[in-house]
């Protein structure tokens, strides 16, 4: 990098591995996840799918909206800066980005409009692949 910086934008973000993502991989129930890591984005992320693929958009929209401020602090803690990368390449940042589909698609079942905007926003500026990697495209 330069004295002047990176003049094509800020560096991606990538995120460390969440030790709670085995714990999912190997059948550890979501909820007993979320309360052992209360920090995991993928558990919260997991629960809000659960929740919707139930038929309970508000619980999704609670346990995505945890996800996505969870990511938050750790995408903050790791030098982001409120824009730029966060490649979906990478497997750490899928329960961030997971988090922030399932409050898209969450807001949308309750009819926050101006919310599913920002989302669909903020999922494709992160990525734009993310978008159809998670089945919004």
């Amino acid at each position: 990098m330069s004295l002047h910086g990176n003049l094509l934008g800020p560096e991606p973000t990538r995120l460390p591995v969440d030790p709670a993502a085995a714990e999912l991989a190997g059948g550890t129930d979501a909820k007993a996840v979320a309360a052992a890591h209360p920090a995991s984005m993928i558990a919260w992320a997991t629960l809000a799918e659960d929740a919707l693929a139930s038929g309970e958009p508000v619980t999704a929209y609670a346990y995505a909206r945890t996800g996505y401020h969870r990511g938050l602090d750790q995408l903050r803690r790791n030098g982001w800066k409120g824009f730029g990368p966060i490649p979906w390449s990478h497997e750490p940042n899928r329960g961030f980005l997971r988090a922030l589909a399932a409050l898209l698609r969450a807001a949308e079942a309750i009819g926050e409009t101006d919310e599913v905007e920002r989302c669909r926003t903020f999922l494709a500026d992160s990525d734009p692949a993310a978008p159809g990697e998670l089945g919004l495209s």
